[in-house]
C-alpha cells in the first residue's frame, strides 16, 4: 500500500482547513482558527490502488514566517497552497509560500523534477468581493509550474475532490520517478564499482 504525504499551507482565514475537511468528509465546517498543527489520515483507492493519505495542516502563519516550511518541505510529497480570492494579502502570502517551497526544494533535491503543488483560490462563492483575478493567479501557478484551481469549500465538494485526486495522481507519478531515478543511480554506481574491480584485475594479469 502506497503512502502519500501532502502539506496544506496558507494564511489564517483563507479556509485551508475547510477545503481539506470538505475533501475528507464532504462536510463544510465553516471558519475556525487553530493554534496547533494537525495531521489527518485517510485510506483511498485511486486507479485500483490502495493508498494511505496523510495531510499535514499546520497552524496558519504570516507571510514573513519561514518556520511553517521547515517540517512540511522535508516531509511532504506534494503541497496544497490555499488563498482567499477576496483577500489580496492571503494571495501575496501564497506567493511567498510558493517561493519558499521552491527555494527549499532546490537546496535539498538537486536534479529532481518539480514537486507536485496545487495553488487553490478558495471562496469562489465570494466572487462579488474578489480582490484576486483568476488570470493573475493562473500566471503565478505557471511561474512556479503548479496546478491552479478556484473552488468554494462552502458550496462545492466535487471540484475539491477532483483537485485532490489530480494532485495525488501527480504525486504517485512523482514518487515513481524518484524511485526509478534512485534505482538507476544505484545501478550506475554498482556498474562502476564492478568495472573498477575487474578493470584493475585485467591490468594486473
Amino acid at each position: 500500500m502506497n503512502d502519500i504525504k501532502l502539506a496544506l499551507l496558507g494564511s489564517e482565514g483563507a479556509g485551508k482547513s475547510a477545503v481539506l475537511v470538505r475533501f475528507l468528509t464532504k462536510r463544510f465546517i465553516g471558519e475556525y482558527a487553530s493554534n496547533a498543527n494537525s495531521l489527518y489520515r485517510k485510506r483511498l483507492s485511486i486507479e485500483g490502488r490502495q493508498l494511505n493519505l496523510e495531510v499535514f495542516d499546520p497552524c496558519s502563519q504570516s507571510g514573513e514566517s519561514r518556520c511553517i516550511l521547515e517540517e512540511p518541505v522535508e516531509w511532504a510529497d506534494g503541497f496544497v497552497v490555499v488563498y482567499d480570492i477576496s483577500d489580496r494579502t492571503s494571495f501575496l502570502n501564497a506567493k511567498n509560500i510558493l517561493r519558499q517551497i521552491k527555494e527549499a526544494r532546490e537546496e535539498g533535491c538537486k536534479g529532481e523534477v518539480d514537486i507536485p503543488i496545487c495553488l487553490v483560490g478558495n471562496k469562489q462563492d465570494l466572487c462579488h468581493t474578489r480582490q484576486v483575478f483568476e488570470e493573475e493567479a493562473r500566471a503565478l501557478a505557471q511561474e512556479y509550474r503548479c496546478y491552479f484551481q478556484e473552488v468554494s469549500a462552502a458550496e462545492d465538494y466535487v471540484d475539491i475532490s477532483n483537485l485532490f485526486t489530480k494532485l495525488i495522481r501527480h504525486v504517485m507519478e512523482y514518487l515513481k520517478y524518484r524511485a526509478d531515478r534512485r534505482r538507476y543511480s544505484g545501478s550506475k554506481s554498482m556498474a562502476k564499482l564492478i568495472n573498477n574491480v575487474f578493470g584493475k584485475r585485467r591490468k594486473s594479469v
